[in-house]
This record gives structure tokens, C-alpha cells and sequence, in this order.
């Protein structure tokens, strides 16, 4: 077998840790590994394809490859998971007190596409009945530093779209009152997002969701869906050539997932042996939230790639053999 050299970009995030410090490598492959923040690796891979390995925003990759973008190969491994309509915040004088409150009012958005929106608008379409159309939107980023001005994205028909000039931003429209909630706020310090007013501790701005926690509990147990943002690609010149690499690369990482997780319950251990915490805390533990494959997250990928369609932004509901290596369709 060779010994490929690879270049990898993905954010932080504790599960992927060990191979992004070397204490586990793929078989036979050296991987370079560079750390950014997820809004600036989405856009420089899908602008600039700088790095042979990297995490990939779900809701663009299905996009992409939709518009006949064939430079990746998706793989299985969903390093961001979250309930992402909870994160939703408003101006505590805009009258939105209940999701059904956001009809009709003007909504921030970093970026249409993204597989936090997405997901937040399907939750918002089919929990709560508000449509795409029921609100006005705002995007933040340019369409230079967007991820859509590299997947073909156009605003669908029939939903009031309006771009956010370079010189302002989702911030400051809340703080004046231009804009009453947005879906998905970011302040880290990144080359594409561009707010940075706290909207924590503000009463000018609440949750939307009082008990965040409450509402994805509430939504998990209806749906048995805990949505994914976040998957990994290789570039499909070296997937063909070596395909090897994906099964090599995705068992990299679900051993570094399976060592933190084993590390968190034998720290653990010591609550439990003291009576700190219970039976459901022991049974919560043995659960992995975090499934790595195609077939352990068949649902919410069908969902996502369902939700995509529906608020047309890819022209046609995509298989998940499109999207990810054949070698880990049956994980």
C-alpha cells in the first residue's frame, strides 16, 4: 500500500482531536492538518479546493455535487451536530414570542444555504407551519465570500431575499432595529462572518426558545432526528485513484470518536461510584449521539437531503449514493 501524503482542514472539535494531533493516523496515509473556523473551510474548499481532506457543509456539498460538481466524495463522518432552531434569536421588542410570531418579519441569515438554515427552516415548515415565504430575509455574506457563489446558489422563487451590504452586518441591522430575529448568529472571528455584537446577557435580544435545551429534547423525542451540519469530503481525484483512502480515513476517526468517548465515561466513573450521578446518566453515556456512516444516519441524511429539494435548492432530491463513497454506504 503506499503511503499517500495528504492535506486536511477541519475546525476543533474533541472527537476528531486525536487524528488532528497525530495520536491516531490513518493507515497509510500522513496527513498535514490545518485548524480554521468552519465558515472560512467551506469557503475556501469550495472556492479555492486548497486541501485534499477537509470537513464540508452538508446542505452545500448536496448542492454542489447537484450542479454537476463531481471534485469531492462525501464521507460519513459528522463532526457538528446540533437542534439548530433553538439557537434562533430576537429583538425582545419585535412581538415574536412563538416560532408561528416570525411570519412576515425580516430574518438574518449568515449565509440562505447553509445546513444550519436549512435545517431551521424545515423544523420552522413542518413543526410549526411557517413557510420560507412567511418571512423576509437578510444574508450576511457577499456573494465573494459566500459559499453560495460557488454551488450555483440563486434565492428560490417566491422568497423575499435581500443581501446585507459588505459594510454592515446581522449585528448592527438588530441592534437598530432593522432586522427583528435571525435564525443562526456568529461572532467568531473568521474571514467571512462579519458580526460582533454580543447579543448574550442584551435584554434588547432574547432566545426565541426560552429552554433551548427543552425544545431539542422535545423535537428529538418526536422525530428520533438529532441533525447533522457538518460531514467530511476527499477530493475524487485521489478517492479514484486510491480508493482505500475513505474507509482508511473514516476509520481514523471513528476510533479517535470511540477513545474520547471511552475517556468521558472513565472520567465518569468516579460521579457514578460517588452516587453524583444516576442509572440515566450511566445509560445516557452508553448511547453515542454521535454515529458515524450512511446507515446509522439514514434518516435525518434522507431528511436533510428532503429539505434541500423542498426549498429548492437543489433542482432534484439527491440520492445518498450520489454523495458519499460506496465503500461506506453500509456502515
Amino acid at each position: 500500500m503506499a503511503q499517500l501524503q495528504l492535506s486536511l482542514i477541519m475546525g476543533s472539535n474533541d472527537r476528531s482531536r486525536p487524528v488532528l494531533d497525530g495520536t491516531i493516523s490513518p493507515d497509510g496515509i500522513d496527513l498535514t492538518c490545518t485548524v480554521a473556523h468552519p465558515s472560512e473551510i467551506f469557503w475556501r474548499q469550495l472556492h479555492f479546493k486548497e486541501f485534499d481532506v477537509s470537513e464540508m457543509s452538508l446542505s452545500s456539498l448536496l448542492m454542489a455535487m447537484a450542479n454537476g460538481n463531481t471534485d469531492w466524495v462525501g464521507l460519513p463522518i459528522f463532526t457538528s451536530r446540533r437542534f439548530f432552531h433553538t439557537g434562533t434569536w430576537v429583538r425582545s421588542d419585535s412581538g415574536i414570542d412563538r416560532p408561528e410570531d416570525l411570519k412576515g418579519k425580516r430574518v438574518g441569515v449568515p449565509e440562505y444555504q447553509q445546513t444550519a438554515a436549512l435545517w431551521s427552516r424545515g423544523v420552522l415548515k413542518h413543526e410549526f407551519g411557517v413557510e420560507p415565504s412567511d418571512l423576509e430575509w437578510w444574508m450576511e455574506r457577499t456573494e465573494e465570500r459566500s459559499h453560495g457563489g460557488a454551488t450555483g446558489f440563486k434565492p428560490p422563487e417566491g422568497v423575499r431575499f435581500n443581501r446585507i451590504p459588505g459594510d454592515d452586518s446581522i449585528g448592527a441591522m438588530l441592534a437598530d432595529g432593522r432586522l427583528d430575529a435571525t435564525l443562526l448568529y456568529l461572532t467568531d472571528n473568521n474571514l467571512v462572518d462579519r458580526s460582533r455584537i454580543k447579543l448574550e446577557g442584551n435584554p434588547a435580544f432574547k432566545q426565541l426558545f426560552p429552554d433551548p435545551a427543552a425544545e431539542g429534547r422535545r423535537y428529538y423525542q418526536k422525530t428520533d432526528i438529532f441533525p447533522i451540519n457538518h460531514g467530511m469530503v476527499v477530493r475524487r481525484s485521489i478517492y479514484e485513484k486510491h480508493p482505500w483512502v475513505a474507509l482508511n480515513l473514516f476509520n481514523a476517526f471513528r476510533l479517535a470518536k470511540e477513545r474520547v468517548n471511552a475517556r468521558m465515561r472513565e472520567l465518569a466513573a468516579t460521579h457514578f461510584d460517588l452516587g453524583l450521578l444516576g442509572p440515566e446518566a450511566k445509560k445516557a453515556l452508553a448511547v453515542d449521539a454521535y454515529p458515524y456512516g450512511v446507515k446509522s444516519n439514514r434518516k435525518v441524511l434522507e431528511t436533510v437531503a428532503d429539505y434541500s429539494h423542498e426549498q429548492a435548492l437543489t433542482p432534484r432530491r439527491m440520492k445518498l449514493e450520489e454523495i458519499f463513497a460506496e465503500s461506506t454506504l453500509d456502515l
